[in-house]
């Protein structure tokens, strides 16, 4: 049994920081950790302070109901009074069932008091949801010809059982290759080019393969060594085929692998790599890789153009506006091209593959070929269709934008249900834009160590084709 008390809340362990951390509804319900937390009670008049039980518990869950004991005397609260509440109400917590499907485990966001409010559909929004996360995270999609689908959940505030995973129905997530190569403790540090660290990116090539990029660094806070990797699977054997690992010298440990474009053709794949701001291009029959372009200015966000998503500036823990570099990337139709742009800026770039196949080429003379397209929306996920029309994941203002090849932006869609869209992908006929919400602008990074999230984490489609 448990402590007899009003839920308040919800508190989630976090196997990674090895601690709770508390949400709730009630406004004087304030984060706790570690420790019990003794604050005025919770209605005027009552008699005692309000005692919220979260500590070092439910090691073996990862969500539980929090409780408050209210109007209880404050004599009653002796340290070994208070030592056996903690205890009583962890047990109790701990040995109800979850009700919450698809959870991760993670800090607690805002969304987890009862009653917040989430973005609701503007009429004739046709945006439709394909799947929804509770937890963990998403941020990448990626779509089978056969329409099998496929997600990565970085290690970023979350330590997910499927940092990469099938999508199923019931919004399922199945361990993808296997439950192995999603692991990542203690008993496998010795193996980081086995196991998915910190996903990043899962992407489907022409013909049909499925690969995934691993910047391996969990929370964005350094490289794990031996663990930044692409890797091929054969999605008709839901085997690994093609391991490659990408060196110190080309992912060091500031490095963020960020997204990918492969050409089955020409065999090579190209990156974003957005902590130092580089391109990485691999030689995938010989598994070379290079870094390309580092800290050049097609490379860098830009923090003086005070880019916001929900009308709020970007600003990291210490105070500083955040910069993302090299981000969002795509390959032409007929592979001759490759576009990116950082995520804080609003321009476009685009170099020819050959350019960047060429290992003659020093950066200068890459640099020279460089061509700068003009103004866009500041953006995260990139994708080109076969006529090349560009779509860019808007987060500024919740929408979808198109660059047409003449240069024209038009809007495809705008939905408040869009917080941060972040990853496209296309179905096999290219009629079908898949893309996800990761809400990162409301993690606990950028929010005084508490999560905002209002709302699921999604993955939508909408009509595109002609």
């Amino acid at each position: 049994m448990g402590l007899s008390g009003v839920p308040v809340g919800l508190a989630r362990c976090n196997p990674i920081l090895k601690r709770c951390q508390l949400v709730a509804e009630q406004r004087n319900a304030h984060t706790a950790a570690g420790r019990l937390r003794f604050l005025p009670a919770a209605k005027p008049g009552a008699a005692g302070p309000v005692l919220y039980a979260v500590d070092h518990c439910c090691r073996g869950r990862r969500t539980f109901r929090l409780t408050s004991v209210p109007m209880l005397p404050h004599s009653f609260f002796a340290p070994a009074r208070a030592a056996v509440l903690l205890a009583l109400g962890c047990l109790g917590a701990c040995s109800a069932p979850s009700s919450e499907p698809n959870v991760g485990a993670g800090p607690a966001t805002a969304a987890d008091s009862l009653g917040a409010a989430a973005p609701v559909a503007p009429a004739g929004s046709p945006l439709q949801i394909v799947a929804q996360f509770r937890e963990p995270q998403i941020v990448g999609v990626a779509v089978l010809p056969d329409g099998r689908m496929f997600g990565d959940f970085p290690r970023w505030d979350n330590n997910p059982v499927a940092p990469v995973a099938e999508i199923g129905p019931g919004n399922s997530l199945t361990p993808y290759p296997d439950a192995e190569w999603c692991k990542w403790d203690e008993t496998v540090r010795n193996e980081p080019q086995k196991h998915w660290i910190c996903p990043q990116s899962v992407y489907v090539d022409p013909n049909g393969m499925l690969w995934v990029l691993d910047p391996a660094s969990p929370g964005i806070k350094g490289t794990v060594a031996g663990g930044p990797k692409l890797v091929k699977i054969d999605p008709t054997t839901d085997k690994v085929v093609q391991n490659i690992a990408i060196p110190a010298n080309v992912a060091p440990g500031k490095s963020y692998l960020n997204d990918v474009r492969v050409d089955p053709e020409a065999q090579y794949a190209y990156i974003t790599e957005s902590g130092i701001g580089s391109l990485v291009v691999i030689d995938l029959k010989t598994g070379k890789s290079r870094q390309l372009l580092a800290r050049h200015k097609s490379m860098l966000g830009d923090t003086t153009l005070n880019i916001k998503a929900d009308g709020k500036l970007l600003v990291d823990p210490t105070g500083k506006q955040g910069q993302f570099n090299a981000d969002g990337i795509a390959l032409s139709h007929d592979r001759q091209y490759l576009y990116w742009k950082p995520l804080t800026s609003y321009a476009l770039y685009r170099i020819k593959t050959e350019a960047l196949r060429n290992p003659a080429l020093t950066d200068a003379q890459l640099a020279a070929q460089i061509e700068d397209l003009g103004k866009v929306p500041a953006s995260d996920g990139m994708i080109l269709d076969a006529q090349n029309n560009l779509y860019l994941s808007a987060f500024e203002d919740h929408s979808i934008k198109r660059r047409t090849p003449d240069g024209k932006i038009e809007t495809v869609v705008q939905d408040p249900r869009l917080e941060w869209p972040d990853t496209f992908a296309f179905s096999a006929d290219g009629r079908t834009l898949y893309v996800t919400n990761s809400a990162i602008h409301k993690t606990a990074t950028w929010n005084q160590g508490v999560g905002q999230q209002d709302q699921h984490y999604h993955i939508f489609k909408l009509p595109v084709g002609k």
